[in-house]
């Protein structure tokens, strides 16, 4: 079910009507549950099956971690049927593709397994809850584990399939979100923040990524070959700025969302393409994921601990796990291993000092604008051309594309009907400055009319919304 879609819609509104009725109270998670439960059976009901196992697998293992006889191998066997049933449904195309036969026999078996939607999601979150309960995370960290097993399953169903996260994200650790599980007031909700959510994810979803994707649909193998040096790299831009706007927008909606129902879900993104450093870009990219990652995978192989060379090692492995973590093909771990390389290098370049970031306010002076301006081109330069990664999984591909780039050739430089390419990334631009120079007087004062901004986005996402397409994310 599409958020930009009037079943959903419907859903959010019916849920809200009956979740606030004085006498569901108590029976709030019910109606929250229930409505997930419909929003991921929406399209194909049978896939409901395998979130519903992984619910229970996830709630028995966090119970016996506490309650067993037997902690250490219960959360270890919560964690390795996580992953292994991630592996099963992510990779068996890519394995069976890879080194069987799939005209025949268990190569055509692995590449016919379906790919849930949202299970690299769901999985993590299950494996953050076992892994937090493990860690023995106490009340004030949100980690309470009832003595009834019926409260803690009704607890971890909510966890796990929270509809407005549930397929895309933020991954939420549990011990973010189970502290938050309890009876929920419509004075809670924070309605101007749910609103400048709601409104600024659509439309980046709906008018910015929506209406990109018909023009980076070029970039995909062959038609490439038949474009110039400007259009490859306009296309190129033009991605970089739709897949920002798609997943941004996802996030943007489901935070918006999970407010209306008195939740509080995780910022995803930070602004990351104003980012003056590798390291900062991951920061502000994908927070949650990145997040994770550092939690449940860096730090537990050792972070920086252990000497230099460990530490890169260490970097270049979470990163490659957290390309392959994207998709079931080859070039999404060559984008991890990119990724990963770009950091280690930085952080040898650095010797690991922070510092070059944009936390703080625009830096005044020629020299420092222009120091800094340059930081933050390489790393956007770099970051561009890393997505050819997302748009080409077949890696001869993405090399192909790059060397056209090149050597155009006889094609046209830049096809004009590409120019409204400019048109829509305009926005990415505005939205990135408006915060980069958000302590100059000229923009405090544009912010006074943040009202008439939202107005004209609800106008355009009403009259200039690209046709509606699955949120890239999904297909992870």
């Amino acid at each position: 079910m599409l958020f930009n879609s009037w079943p959903f819609v419907l859903l959010v509104l019916c849920s809200f009507i009956v979740y606030y009725l004085p006498f569901f109270r108590t029976g709030q998670v019910y109606v929250l549950i229930a409505s997930s439960l419909v929003f991921y059976a929406y399209s194909n009901p049978w896939l409901l099956l395998l979130l519903l196992f992984s619910a229970l697998v996830n709630a028995v293992a966090s119970y016996f971690t506490v309650y067993g006889r037997y902690p250490r191998w219960c959360s270890v066997a919560g964690v390795v049927v996580n992953l292994s049933m991630l592996a099963f449904y992510k990779y068996s195309s890519l394995i069976g593709g890879s080194f069987f036969d799939v005209s025949d026999g268990i190569g055509a078996f692995l590449v016919s397994v379906p790919l849930p939607v949202g299970i690299s999601f769901y999985t993590f979150q299950g494996i953050s809850l076992v892994v937090d309960v493990w860690r023995g995370r106490t009340h004030d960290k949100g980690i309470v584990v009832p003595r009834s097993f019926a409260r803690h399953l009704e607890r971890t169903m909510l966890y796990i399939t929270f509809f407005p996260q549930l397929v895309a994200g933020p991954i939420v650790k549990a011990h973010e979100f189970l502290c938050q599980i309890g009876g929920k007031s419509v004075r809670v909700i924070r309605w101007g923040t749910v609103f400048r959510a709601l409104v600024l994810g659509y439309f980046l979803k709906m008018v910015v990524a929506d209406n990109l994707k018909d023009f980076t649909f070029w970039m995909a193998y062959p038609y490439f070959q038949n474009r110039g040096t400007g259009s490859l790299v306009l296309m190129l831009i033009g991605y970089g700025a739709q897949i920002f706007a798609d997943f941004a927008g996802y996030s943007l909606i489901a935070i918006g969302v999970a407010g209306l129902f008195g939740y509080s879900l995780p910022r995803n993104f930070y602004f990351p393409y104003i980012s003056a450093s590798f390291r900062e870009f991951w920061k502000r990219w994908h927070i949650s994921l990145s997040s994770f990652l550092m939690e449940y995978l860096y730090i537990p192989l050792g972070g920086n601990r252990h000497g230099r060379v460990r530490t890169y090692l260490n970097l270049l492995l979470t990163m490659m796990l957290g390309g392959l973590w994207h998709g079931a093909a080859w070039s999404y771990l060559a984008w991890g291993t990119y990724h990963g390389l770009l950091l280690a290098g930085e952080r040898l370049l650095t010797g690991g000092r922070r510092g070059g970031g944009v936390d703080g306010v625009a830096p005044h002076g020629c020299g420092a604008v222009l120091k800094q301006v340059l930081r933050i081109g390489f790393v956007l330069v770099m970051v561009t051309m890393g997505w050819l990664f997302f748009v080409l999984p077949d890696f001869s591909h993405v090399l192909l594309y790059l060397r056209h780039i090149c050597s155009p050739g006889s094609a046209v430089f830049l096809d004009p009907k590409l120019l409204p390419i400019v048109l829509y990334v305009l926005p990415m631009v505005i939205y990135h400055l408006v915060w980069y120079f958000r302590d100059r007087r000229f923009v405090k004062v544009l912010r006074r009319y943040d009202p008439v901004f939202a107005g004209a986005m609800l106008f355009l996402i009403v009259v200039n919304s690209g046709s509606a397409a699955d949120f890239v994310y999904f297909q992870f």
